[in-house]
């Protein structure tokens, strides 16, 4: 049987390519962008299967809204793609507190507000799977990328939550976690060229121009190709909660969790310290 999307940030980048493959099966999508022009070829080619909605995932009632119409275009609801977002880019110290809430606002309370629209449908249905799109930026992190880390490692502890919280109604929760992908001209995007940008404060420079020298150098996959994993993950009977996309952050990864259990392992005897005596019953 066919399956029902609802994808966000789906003109453009990933979002688009998870778009093109899933009708390109005969599923059906609501694909929700801030602009859906760039989705009119689709329709011209696949008409009622599928449904853009110009929508901004900041806006809670839109975003309702949105999913409402969704469910009521299709009938029912499938596959929840939480993909928009952004990357803030700048040093700690170089962030305007407006900066800092638009990133959340985006990439965390968009997400919040999406899954809290297409839930009640979900449980009604006793079926479903929310996919969320984090990133390798949700399991470690890297100088300038403070705001996009924050978003993204909060997006990680909410769906794991959420997954235990909406299993016991048959739904599912996969967590994404691309590395870069040639989503700009055939090209892994340099997140210090092409962010949102804090205004630089001297102090940073040459840490700027350090990373300037690799941003974007790791290996770029085929945003294509992670269209048709997606299609795989979202066909599972008993999905992961986490996956990653593309290879080339896996051997960072697995050299931040191994020092994080070592760090945690050599400081025991202050962890114990901390803990105190106890107290008795």
């Amino acid at each position: 049987m066919s399956k029902v999307w609802f994808v966000t940030g789906s003109s453009r980048g990933l979002g688009r390519q998870f778009v093109q493959a899933a009708l390109s099966r005969g599923d059906r999508v609501a694909a929700a962008a801030r602009s859906i022009a760039s989705l009119d070829d689709l329709v011209a080619a696949h008409g009622d299967a599928v449904l853009p909605l110009a929508m901004d995932v900041t806006d809670r009632a839109a975003v309702f809204d949105g999913v409402k119409r969704a469910r009521e275009h299709f009938g029912r609801l499938d596959v929840i793609v939480n993909n928009a977002g952004f990357a803030q880019i700048g040093a700690v110290e170089e962030l305007t507190e407006q900066q800092l809430r638009d990133q959340m606002e985006t990439n965390l309370f968009g997400a919040v507000w999406v899954v809290q629209a297409a839930l009640p449908y979900l449980r009604e249905q006793r079926s479903g799977h929310i996919v969320q799109l984090s990133s390798a930026a949700g399991v470690i992190a890297m100088p300038l990328g403070g705001a996009y880390h924050a978003s993204k490692w909060a997006l990680e502890g909410l769906n794991e939550a959420l997954a235990g919280e909406v299993a016991g109604f048959g739904v599912k929760v996969t967590i994404v976690e691309p590395g870069g992908f040639a989503t700009r001209d055939g090209k892994n995007p340099d997140p210090l060229a092409n962010g949102h940008m804090a205004q630089p404060d001297p102090a940073y420079d040459d840490l700027r121009r350090r990373l300037g020298a690799v941003a974007g150098k790791q290996p770029a996959g085929d945003p294509a190709a992670a269209a048709q994993a997606l299609l795989k993950l979202a066909d599972l009977d008993n999905p992961p909660l986490r996956v990653l996309f593309g290879q080339g952050f896996y051997p960072m990864i697995q050299q931040a969790y191994a020092d994080r259990l070592k760090t945690w392992d050599d400081w025991q005897d202050l962890s114990a310290e901390a803990h105190g005596r106890g107290q008795d019953a």
